[in-house]
């Protein structure tokens, strides 16, 4: 064992000679060594505190005191594959399908949210026995190749649109094709989804899915009017589709309304498959993918097994079931509507306040903040976004941005997160953007934050060549 821990300059120097670059670290000029958390606090080595405003992972807290003592408790006793017959697998399964539709009723269990969604992918070619898939732009839907190929996201800075991925408009009233507005947007939205399915038959091309988060996450923090789903898939199902709802980033009652983000879109609306990852084990790795008998059924008729080897152990559905227990037992949903709500009219009264706040949009303790350089043209204010961020960080505030932009801040605290929080993150945000509103003070620390960033990258460039490593 080593006799004292690293400084963060050792940690750094490390994890740069040892880690891949391509795995990025947030606020990476000047990153943050944390070595502890618990609730929605994190804590770095020196013992500064810091307010998690994004880490939708520790779903109901970092390091909850039930999760830890399940995962404990659990693992004194057995932790093996799902081939063996265990109560924990079939009690999990239960609990969850108390929560879903009823014909959402038939579950598999993983390990990570990629995983899972490249399973539902599987699901809906076997099942349609089609291949193509519908995606909205700029979603994300996980780092393996498969994935990669159905998230404009990413494959738009690799390889490009594969012939059988269609890409359809994000459905966002803000800043999309159609706005607020529209008079139909719902159904205008739809139309362009039916539009890309009449397009591709006449390729003689067939669809096995659209493929969505429930709340596009990555693409803005976008909440898709209420309809949209059921007209897309009314579109998918009768081309032959499926529609699947990517619930990793907002499932489990962080919309507050309701446990899953696609029932905002209203009672009458049940997706086909449904994926869940990220929140479901505060931490530890599980995910589950939710389907139909007929689709699972049709999945088995293979004749091939489908086996993962960490997937549905007993410590992994130990700790789901907690979670579970933790969201009902401290009424978390509830805590997030009231909380949520009260946060969105923090930062709805700073949009009257501050020009640059274009929208404030979300649902429960999933909210976005549209920041923007004009109200005429709404162009996304990136610079500004990551100053911002920046100087939060410098206030012990851990918040980041999302969308195309990059100028839409993310709010996706642990489900803890209080009004004090609140309070403390808007005003902190209302004394630096007031701040900075004398002599373009924003935008001169704009241009300063690119110019440091610069400078930091040339020194580590010279640093590089000097040690002989290019």
């Amino acid at each position: 064992m080593r006799p004292e821990p690293r400084s963060r300059d050792e940690t750094l120097a490390l994890r740069r000679r040892l880690v891949g670059s391509s795995c990025k670290l947030f606020f990476s000029n000047d990153p943050v060594k944390i070595v502890k958390a618990k609730g929605q606090y994190m804590y770095d080595e020196n013992g500064r505190q810091y307010l998690d405003c994004i880490n939708n992972v520790a779903h109901v807290g970092h390091c909850h005191p039930a999760i830890v003592k399940a995962a404990h408790e659990q693992s004194q006793l057995l932790n093996t594959n799902s081939r063996y017959l265990h109560d924990n697998l079939v009690d999990y399964a239960e609990r969850l399908s108390k929560t879903l539709p009823g014909k959402l009723c038939t579950f598999y269990f993983l390990n990570s949210g990629s995983e899972a969604n490249d399973l539902a992918l599987r699901l809906a070619r076997q099942y349609t026995k089609h291949e193509d898939v519908i995606v909205l732009d700029h979603a994300y839907h996980g780092h393996l190749t498969s994935l990669i190929d159905i998230s404009p996201y990413k494959f738009r800075n690799l390889e490009g649109q594969k012939e059988w991925v269609h890409v359809a408009p994000v459905p966002d009233t803000y800043r999309g094709i159609y706005r607020e507005d529209h008079e139909d947007s719902v159904t205008a939205y739809a139309n362009e989804v039916k539009n890309i399915i009449e397009q591709a038959q006449k390729r003689g091309r067939k669809i096995a899915a659209f493929f969505a988060e429930s709340l596009p996450s990555v693409g803005g923090q976008i909440i898709p009017p209420a309809g949209y789903f059921q007209k897309a898939a009314e579109h998918v199902r009768k081309a032959g589709g499926i529609f699947i709802a990517d619930e990793i980033q907002v499932g489990f009652g962080r919309v507050g309304k309701h446990f899953w983000a696609f029932q905002l879109q209203g009672e009458d609306f049940v997706p086909d498959i449904v994926t869940m990852g990220k929140p479901i084990g505060n931490g530890h790795p599980i995910a589950c993918v939710a389907t139909t008998t007929e689709i699972a059924e049709a999945f088995a008729a293979t004749g091939v097994e489908y086996f993962n080897t960490f997937g549905g152990n007993p410590v992994s559905c130990a700790i789901g079931l907690a979670v579970l227990d933790v969201i009902e037992k401290e009424h978390l949903q509830a805590h997030a509507t009231e909380v949520g709500n009260f946060l969105t009219e923090l930062l709805k009264e700073q949009k009257m306040k501050h020009p640059i706040i274009g929208d404030v949009r979300g649902s429960g303790l999933f909210i976005g903040v549209d920041l923007i350089k004009d109200q005429a043209e709404r162009t996304p204010a990136t610079a500004e976004a990551e100053y911002l961020v920046t100087r939060l960080k410098e206030e012990y505030i851990l918040l980041s941005t999302d969308g195309p932009g990059r100028n839409v801040l993310k709010f996706k605290p642990p489900m803890c997160f209080n009004k004090e929080d609140a309070r403390y993150v808007v005003g902190t945000i209302d004394k630096l953007l007031t701040g900075s509103t004398n002599k373009n003070c924003l935008k001169e620390c704009c241009c300063w934050t690119a110019l440091k960033s610069m400078l930091s990258l040339l020194f580590r460039g010279a640093k590089r060549a000097k040690d002989g490593r290019y």
